[in-house]
């Protein structure tokens, strides 16, 4: 079964319904118009290499939807519909699309046709007539020309648009048979076609799945002892280097587009694989493990790069290792642990969209995507930019709960999170289960006002009218349940002389 959906309908001015080729919508909320300031694409790297700014300066905070199997399910029509959904939601990112749909993620599509049946190369190489023998030298243009109209829809919608050129969970047997040569063309294909797109960049692997801990419960002992200890090591080096060879190539004709890999599960960073880092400009965070360890593994790695949840439960999910669903409150866990700890933004994930399975449009506006407008909400309220996780517990002094493991199920890990923007104007915490918690207010630069904000309905709930001194321990009690009937609560303090969100800043992380 699926998690409860509370969706908060009553606070929805308009239940407005988006129609298109056959495909209805019905959203509940509709407090994200289209941006009044689009995103100036390309975006860049902050100068302190810890976040995403565009060609003006602007932080962007990645808040993704991950709608992989677009090509191969939807047509354009349902396309445009979906990307207005999103839109109307307040996300600003698709990642990641798919190039060609096959394989284990889409095990009846053997062919990696569109719905109305085109595939995406011509020939074949000698040995099968599926898939895997595809000749990547062959690509057909029709089948290319309707990814460029996708991606062209999401452009149209503002959106940044991450693409995986050639996913490795079903595609690394078509790399095998073609060569590192044929790969690497590929790729130049790729960055040539999709060079000129400013909103592109591109993430490779997907469930990397020949990446493999080197050693008998590596994750568990790294969760004791840092997850510096935690290394990894190839048992195919030859599909690293098939993987590289695409990349290489988009990055050839494609300079000045960002890359990112995303390699195993069940937790993973970009750069655990020292290969990839003169490729990749972003270091992304994969985990089903409670966020805040491998965040924060992302974030101290070197060389210094900005980090995101890339991929983490998704809602609907269930039978997973270790066992948790993908409910709004484990979601939510994840997406707070992983702002907190160092993340630039996440891709929110859903089980039955991601690769637009039967009865998708039944699951489509849930709880899960409107408590990601209230996190988005939240932070682009605040100088996020500018946050240094709490590690050393300088700020949350007590309270933090039980430290987790890396076999920890994330619905019973209530590990709470500090952090706070680097001039002391703005401080958050994050607490999954209600409990006291001890603040050192020093940490703050002025007096400040203190909040305590509902991560399931938005709302904010004053501790009292007048402001706390920055120095000296403070006990703070959130108030009950909040309106979903859980315990996890965001603390904010904030400073009278905190800047507007919209200035950017060069913040010292």
């Amino acid at each position: 079964m699926g998690p409860i959906w509370r969706p908060n309908f009553a606070q929805s001015a308009v239940l407005f319904f988006i129609a298109a080729g056959g495909l209805t919508f019905a959203a509940p909320r509709t407090t994200a118009a289209p941006p009044s300031r689009p995103v100036a694409f390309p975006l860049k790297v902050s100068q302190n290499k810890r976040y995403l700014v565009d060609q003006n300066g602007t932080p962007f905070l990645i808040v993704g939807d991950s709608p992989q199997g677009i090509v191969g399910r939807l047509t354009e029509k349902e396309a445009e519909a979906y990307f207005d959904d999103r839109a109307a939601h307040g996300f600003n990112t698709m990642g990641w699309i798919n190039v060609v749909c096959a394989g284990h993620d889409y095990p009846t599509n053997t062919l990696a046709e569109t719905p109305d049946g085109i595939r995406p190369f011509l020939s074949f190489l000698p040995g099968g007539k599926d898939y895997n023998y595809y000749d990547l030298s062959k690509p057909n243009e029709a089948y290319f020309v309707r990814l460029d109209h996708m991606v062209e829809l999401a452009t149209k919608h503002h959106f940044a648009v991450f693409i995986d050129p050639i996913e490795t969970i079903g595609w690394r047997s078509t790399l095998r048979n073609n060569g590192v040569n044929v790969a690497y063309e590929y790729g130049r294909f790729l960055g040539r076609r999709y060079g000129g797109y400013a909103n592109v960049m591109w993430v490779s692997g997907n469930d990397f799945g020949s990446w493999q801990a080197s050693q008998d419960d590596a994750l568990a002992k790294a969760a004791k002892e840092g997850f510096d200890s935690l290394f990894h090591t190839w048992l195919h080096r030859d599909d690293d280097s098939l993987v590289q060879a695409v990349a290489r190539g988009i990055r050839d004709t494609a300079p000045q587009q960002l890359q990112t890999v995303e390699l195993q599960p069940n937790t993973s960073s970009s750069f655990d694989d020292p290969a990839w880092r003169s490729l990749a400009e972003l270091n992304g965070t994969y985990t089903y493990y409670p966020a805040y360890m491998q965040t924060l593994h992302s974030y101290n790695q070197s060389p210094t790069a900005p980090t995101f949840l890339m991929e983490t439960r998704y809602e609907f999910d269930h039978d997973t290792d270790p066992p948790d669903d993908g409910t709004p409150y484990v979601l939510r866990k994840q997406e707070y642990w992983a702002m907190l700890s160092g993340a630039t933004g996440e891709f929110y994930g859903n089980d039955l969209e991601w690769p637009f399975k039967d009865g998708w449009r039944e699951k489509f506006d849930t709880a899960g995507v409107q408590q990601v407008e209230y996190w988005k909400d939240l932070f682009l309220s605040i100088p996020w930019q500018d946050l240094v996780p709490d590690q050393d517990h300088k700020i949350l002094v007590s309270g933090s709960g039980s430290v987790c493991d890396a076999k920890s199920p994330v619905g019973k890990c209530d590990y709470a999170v500090a952090a706070k923007s680097s001039d002391g104007t703005v401080v958050l915490i994050y607490i999954p289960t209600r409990r006291v918690i001890t603040v050192n207010l020093a940490a703050l630069s002025h007096p400040a006002h203190a909040t305590w904000f509902d991560p399931t309905s938005g709302e904010h709930k004053p501790v009292r009218a007048d402001t706390f001194q920055n120095s000296g321990i403070k006990r703070f009690t959130p108030p009950g349940k909040n309106h979903s009937g859980d315990g996890d609560w965001v603390l904010l303090l904030r400073t009278e002389s905190t800047n507007p969100p919209q200035a950017a800043r060069a913040a010292s992380r």
